[in-house]
């Protein structure tokens, strides 16, 4: 299983005030919080967590069906602004981020070897969703393959494997 997400930093500056009070005690633990608090750069580490707690939660809400606001259920451990592990009820997620000067990008993945599996797709790819999860018709075979789309602002990004 995959998960993707994608935030551009300009839209999200002007969009999102994370400073602003109960923010931050909304989605991040404590541990989260304090990551925030010392990093280089506050704002990127925002986005990082978040990114990644939301690729996570495309596997998550794939693999359970359940559809619900859970941040503060899904747990980063952070072992360094590319790679780490997110936590949500007894399940592990992988990810891997790509930090640029506009935008933060994770992928996800429930086993550390799918990540040399995955394949970007486009956006003219044939993509159908059932039950709101999307999958990729892949005519020479016909079968549909799981992906994970996301988009903010500029950009947009698709996976499957």
């Amino acid at each position: 299983m995959i998960g993707n997400d994608i935030v551009d930093l300009a839209l999200a500056r002007k969009e999102s005030n994370w400073k602003r009070k109960g923010f931050l005690d909304k989605i991040f633990t404590q541990k989260e919080q304090w990551l925030i608090a010392n990093a280089q750069n506050p704002e990127v580490m925002v986005w990082n967590l978040w990114s990644r707690k939301e690729a996570a939660y495309k596997i998550y809400n794939r693999e359970t069906g359940i559809r619900e606001y859970i941040p503060m259920q899904l747990v980063c451990y952070y072992e360094n602004e590319t790679t780490g592990t997110v936590f949500c009820n007894e399940r592990v997620y992988y990810t891997e981020t790509i930090i640029t000067n506009v935008s933060v990008y994770t992928i996800a993945t429930t086993k550390l070897e799918l990540f040399s599996q995955i394949k970007k797709i486009n956006l003219d790819d044939k993509v159908i969703k059932t039950n709101g999860i999307p999958f990729r018709i892949d005519s020479s075979i016909a079968s549909l393959n799981p992906v994970s789309i996301t988009h903010h602002g500029r950009f947009w990004e698709g996976i499957t494997l």
